[in-house]
């Protein structure tokens, strides 16, 4: 099993585990290859839930550029609502994992048609 495969299962295993949710793996999977090498990045491949700045990067690089939606109070509503789901308390919020949930918020699997 690939490196990213192992990733992809515990993406997986959060979205069951943490968020209650079951996981459309392909999407899952596509929605991890999307965030590239970020991924095998200890840093880079979680969301910390309580840096503003990492917020409005989340905001900004994935909501409004990659998901092509408008600047407004949703879209910060929508990243409250998922970290609140995944867990204020949890430290590991991977970013695969939150992209994931964003992208089926907003109805937007479309753009990795």
């Amino acid at each position: 099993m690939s490196k990213r495969d192992e990733l992809i299962e515990k993406y997986a295993d959060d979205l069951k585990n943490k968020c209650g949710m079951s996981p459309d793996m392909d999407l899952l999977t596509k929605v991890t290859i999307g965030c590239g090498p970020a991924i095998y990045n200890a840093d880079a491949s979680t969301v910390s839930g309580s840096d503003q700045g990492e917020l409005e990067t989340v905001k900004n690089n994935f909501l409004i550029k990659k998901l092509g939606l408008s600047d407004g109070p949703a879209l910060d509503e929508a990243i409250g609502s998922v970290i609140e789901t995944y867990g204020k308390s949890e430290r590991n919020k991977y970013r695969a994992v939150v992209y994931y949930m964003l992208t089926k918020h907003f109805g937007k699997e479309a753009v990795y048609g």
